[in-house]
């Protein structure tokens, strides 16, 4: 505790304002555990940036710990572009701190001497993506916590392509950052290079995610929709989009759209929770909507419901949406004829079915690592291929590469004409599912996340994974585990033949049992919130749409089964 003590006192210098150090002095005299909490270690900055809940201290997401990931980030780009005009694009979504910490960040760079085009007010994260290449930026900031609780805020770092930093610059950068003191920042702002942005770069955004997620379906005038941005950013883009694309029975949850960083109406403004789109569903309901639609505060990330089989509203998981837009855009391609380098993208957790997709219609499948960084990778690894558009289970998904990161808006407008089509051809989007699992396998996932916070929490994650692997499983319901892929090591490994392969993706923290009959359970550490999290895949024929109903039955009793095999 010394140590700690000791750590915090740092914060007590005269470089530090007055009310960050009487903070500090408080916390010191009058809360040792909460000054543990926020002192026992820096707040990382990951691979991707930073995320983590708001406060004084190192471990704390404030103007100090941000103002020294954007003066290392300065140097870095000083660096690689000496001689050169530096250009950043920086937004901000709906938290609370977000608009006053963009500011933060802005100074910071003008201070270092880099041009900065701020955002006038919040703007969606897929268009900061899409700012860096429009304006020939070097770099993007984001600040958002994405779906995170309301005292998260973060940091998101995007790269020359406009996708997220990905080796060797996330490496060469925290190397950067961690070499600096908090007193190396300059906080000197020069304002003549700070420029506000808005309708110019906006307008640009709605022609490019129009022209990408637009195909001309049909039955647009006879399709309702029924939107929520969940007090998020995608307010501000959305509903024009859609407009744009001819969509004009929108129906917006009034409740919902006003941008709030206290998410007044939900427990978590994440769409991956049924209960998030609780309000949408009922509006839904009362006036017969075909779908609802609600995305989360960045607006990187969307859910969707539809009327299933029986009339009523249903919300998809992501890798069921991931499927059905991916479908709908090979199909468009299919109809011009495919060029021959075309491909589709997912991760390894989320569902194989994309990859007998490809198969079927004759297209490269390239899986990644979790995040959406691999993926705009991908696209910049392999200038001479086409991306479509790919996916992952955690309900982001992109549309073509004019943005580089999971992109909720032009995504909204993709499965809105998927769907507003298969009605107008007498069909629905969740019988388009169905179809498609007779067509390619009726794979069924399910997922457990468990939240550990807190620097115990954080021990008990480490030893949950340790002890997957450490026990291995030697089978699931009965069928017998053939490979352990095991990302740390970069080694799939037969465990009845003996047999090795190495996997060419960079090493990361996840481990992947799968059995004699395509069965996959994976476990990873979330990247961002303090959780373990457990996919679970399994597969099945389905010969007929008419035996849906049975054959879904029996895979959910195959998933109870496991999740009972495996004390989850």
């Amino acid at each position: 505790m010394d140590s700690i003590t000791s750590n915090a006192q740092t914060w007590l210098t005269d470089f530090f304002d007055q009310e960050t150090k009487t903070e500090v002095q408080n916390l010191i005299n009058n809360d040792p555990e909460e000054l543990k909490e926020r002192f026992y270690k820096d707040l990382e900055f990951g691979t991707g940036g930073m995320r983590g809940v708001m406060g004084v201290g190192t471990n704390r997401i404030n103007k100090y710990t941000l103002g020294k990931n954007t003066q290392g980030l300065s140097n870095y780009l000083k660096r690689t572009y000496a001689g050169e005009e530096i250009k950043v694009v920086i937004a901000y979504d709906c938290r609370h701190n977000s608009d006053t910490l963009a500011r933060t960040v802005s100074e910071v760079f003008s201070a270092n001497g880099i041009k900065v085009f701020l955002f006038s007010e919040l703007r969606t994260t897929p268009e900061l993506s899409f700012a860096v290449r429009h304006l020939n930026c070097n770099a993007g900031i984001v600040l958002t916590a994405s779906h995170n609780p309301p005292e998260y805020n973060g940091y998101k770092v995007y790269w020359t392509d406009g996708g997220q930093i990905v080796p060797p610059q996330d490496g060469e950068i925290i190397a950067e950052i961690n070499s600096l003191s908090f007193e190396d920042i300059n906080f000197d702002a020069n304002e003549d290079l700070i420029q506000s942005i808005d309708k110019d770069v906006d307008e640009a955004f709605f022609e490019a995610s129009v022209s990408n997620g637009s195909f001309e379906a049909a039955g647009k005038d006879d399709f309702k929709i029924v939107f929520t941005s969940l007090h998020g950013t995608s307010i501000t883009a959305i509903p024009e989009v859609l407009k744009r694309a001819g969509y004009n029975n929108v129906t917006i949850i009034e409740e919902q759209a006003k941008p709030d960083g206290a998410f007044p109406t939900v427990e978590s403004p994440n769409p991956e929770e049924p209960a998030a789109l609780k309000m949408a569903i009922q509006k839904a309901e009362e006036i017969g909507a075909d779908m609802v639609v609600g995305t989360d505060p960045d607006s990187d990330r969307l859910g969707i419901a539809v009327r299933n089989l029986e009339g009523e509203m249903e919300l998809l998981n992501g890798n069921q949406t991931m499927v059905l837009m991916t479908k709908f855009l090979l199909d468009q391609f299919k109809k011009k004829g495919f060029k021959g380098n075309e491909f589709i993208a997912s991760t390894i957790v989320s569902t194989p079915m994309v990859g007998q997709m490809a198969n079927a219609y004759g297209v490269e499948y390239k899986t990644a690592l979790t995040g959406f960084k691999w993926i705009g990778k991908m696209i910049k690894d392999f200038p001479e291929s086409k991306f479509i558009g790919g996916g992952e289970e955690s309900f982001g998904y992109m549309v073509g590469d004019f943005v580089r990161d999971k992109d909720a808006v032009t995504s909204t407008l993709l499965a809105c004409e998927a769907a507003a089509n298969a009605k107008a051809n007498g069909s629905s989007f969740y019988q388009e599912l169905i179809d498609s699992y007779v067509a390619f396998g009726f794979y069924k996932e399910h997922l457990v996340s468990l939240t550990k916070k807190g620097i115990s929490g954080a021990e008990e994650i480490k030893q949950m994974l340790i002890d997957f692997k450490e026990n291995p499983v030697e089978s699931v319901q009965g069928s017998k585990v053939v490979w352990i892929e095991d990302y740390n090591t970069s080694v799939a490994k037969n465990v009845q033949t003996g047999e090795e392969r190495v996997m060419d993706l960079p090493k990361s923290n996840v481990l992947i049992y799968e059995t004699e009959d395509g069965t996959r359970i994976a476990a990873r550490p979330s990247g961002t919130e303090p959780k373990v999290k457990f996919y679970i895949s399994t597969n099945t024929k389905l010969d007929k749409a008419k035996d849906f109903k049975s054959v879904n039955s029996q895979l959910d009793s195959k998933i109870k089964g496991i999740l009972s095999e495996l004390n989850l």
